[in-house]
């Protein structure tokens, strides 16, 4: 079923092309609804995202602010998994909570702006192209405890294949150092290049802080020179995911990703 809902709403393709996406992502604001959606202005969005929360087909959720007002979140609905026939990976939070340093919720919101930067924006490099993007629910080293919080393939003359790894400053050096550890055997296992059809891959490793990223890179550094590039989301802000603003283990000079 992909017509009319119960409440007489009629589902539009790019209706359906958020709900789609929300199956992957989870949860969105307004403004990442936005850019998924395609919609033209701020008006337009709050009235459409109104109206499929009302039909049902979406979860409103509020996520308490700094200055004390509430942001509107939005996730994909029980019923809008079945509409169309989606999984269902929505948070297990309440209709219409209002969160309160839900540390799971401004995680994924934080993995989604990368996302929609490398999905839904323009990538400044001559015929660029996203190819694919994966989340993940199990870990990606069989029985170990990998699981990487995206991966991307991109491909400009040369295909760049990598994985995401965002930090908040919630995670111990201990906890980063089993992950970076844990990369680097699965980079030798085989299993990558079996499971997703590319020779190598990348570790882009997204912190909340410049503080944060030199202290995760000089754990990486101790460990190795290859596998992993630093950033942080106010470099990126402020340059453009494609800009200089990586740097490697071993190395503090900036450099893109090309």
């Amino acid at each position: 079923m992909t017509g009319n809902n119960r409440r007489g709403l009629i589902l539009q393709e790019r209706d359906r092309h958020l709900l789609r996406e929300l199956a992957e992502i989870r949860v969105i604001d307004r403004e990442q609804a936005k850019l998924v959606a395609g919609f033209g202005s701020t008006t337009r969005a709050n009235v459409r995202l109104l109206a499929l929360v009302r039909a049902g087909l979406l979860k409103r959720l509020f996520l308490g602010t700094i200055a004390g007002g509430r942001k509107a979140l939005y996730a994909l609905s029980l019923q809008g998994a079945k509409l169309l026939d989606l999984p269902y990976r929505a948070p297990r939070r309440r209709h219409d909570e209002v969160l309160v340093a839900d540390f799971f919720v401004a995680h994924q919101l934080a993995v989604n702006e990368i996302y929609c930067t490398l999905k839904h924006r323009p990538i400044p490099v001559p015929e660029a192209q996203f190819i694919k993007w994966a989340s993940f629910s199990k870990p990606i080293d069989g029985a170990r405890s990998l699981i990487p919080d995206g991966y991307v393939e991109i491909l400009a003359g040369k295909s760049i294949a990598a994985f995401l790894e965002i930090d908040l400053g919630h995670e111990s050096q201990k906890v980063w150092k089993a992950k970076l550890q844990g990369y680097l055997r699965y980079a030798v296992s085989g299993q990558f290049e079996s499971g997703f059809t590319q020779p190598r891959f990348r570790v882009l490793v997204i912190a909340n802080s410049e503080r944060r990223a030199e202290a995760i890179r000089a754990l990486a550094g101790s460990l190795t020179e290859k596998v992993f590039w630093f950033s942080t989301f106010s470099l990126i802000n402020s340059d453009g995911f494609w800009s200089s603003v990586w740097v490697r283990p071993r190395d503090t000079q900036r450099q893109p990703l090309w």
